[in-house]
């Protein structure tokens, strides 16, 4: 393979990464929000 396509496939693979972490991150604060949502709903509805 040429250099450039190489290049090109190791910085695609990179941005790829970068997105899924980003998803990944956004996930997980999700689920911490809605976590947190819940612990002061349950506190609220039970007490």
């Amino acid at each position: 393979m040429s250099k450039k396509v190489n290049q090109k496939r190791v910085a695609y693979q990179k941005k790829q990464e970068a997105e899924g972490k980003k998803v990944v991150n956004w996930i997980f604060g999700v689920l911490v929000v809605l976590a947190l949502i819940f612990a002061v709903w349950s506190i609220v509805f039970f007490s």
